[in-house]
């Protein structure tokens, strides 16, 4: 089972925007199960004494630039992947929606976790995890999931999507400020190139 554990490749995701309202963007933090250890401490070592959940779309952009660059900088950056997508539009029920979205940037982490941290070909024994909301909190959401497990290419090797508060998980966090940071481009206020070099996170 240790053996496993140590393979295991954990993706947790958060969103910006709401499906099927208006643009939707995912945040996918991408790591094996036995870093996720030593990056989950490399972001909260960065945060106040005594802090408790943080919220993206809460704090100051200025503090929020400064806390991920400097995460960056301390970040196992050869083990670790952070990738911001836009969902594609198509209409449909919002928690299918939102499935879908799910799918689409589980499936675009995988493919640079392959590349940049495990140089290979193929990738299994994945477990994702997603902040809870009415949208994933729905039975067509795991329907939706379900079929994709079944049929849908790199997405058949996820073992299970798994639903938990926030609050709970410093990654969970971080998804949702790799999320959140898509604000920027769309305000002018930075571009693709700049929200890698300086924060790591990718754009597929």
């Amino acid at each position: 089972m240790a053996g496993r554990l140590n393979k295991k490749v954990l993706v947790f995701l958060d969103e910006y925007g709401t499906a099927g309202t208006g643009p939707l963007y995912l945040g996918a933090v991408v790591v094996l199960a036995r870093d996720a250890p030593r990056v989950d401490n490399c972001l909260s070592d960065l945060l106040e004494t005594g802090a408790g959940e943080i919220h993206a779309s809460r704090l100051d952009d200025g503090y929020l630039q400064g806390l991920l660059q400097r995460f960056w900088a301390e970040a196992p950056r050869d083990k670790i992947v952070l990738v911001n997508q836009r969902a594609t539009a198509r209409g449909g029920p919002a928690p299918v929606l939102y499935a879908a979205a799910v799918v689409e940037t589980v499936k675009a982490g995988l493919a640079r976790f392959k590349r940049d941290v495990l140089g290979r070909e193929t990738i299994g024994n994945v477990d994702v995890v997603t902040d809870v909301n009415h949208h994933n909190d729905h039975p067509a959401f795991d329907a939706e999931i379900a079929r994709a497990r079944r049929e849908d290419g790199r997405f058949r090797g996820v073992n299970r999507v798994t639903k938990l508060d926030s609050a709970t998980s410093r990654l969970l966090q971080l998804a949702d400020a790799v999320a959140y940071s898509r604000k920027w481009i769309v305000g002018a206020e930075a571009n693709a190139a700049g929200l890698r070099e300086r924060f790591g996170i990718q754009m597929p």
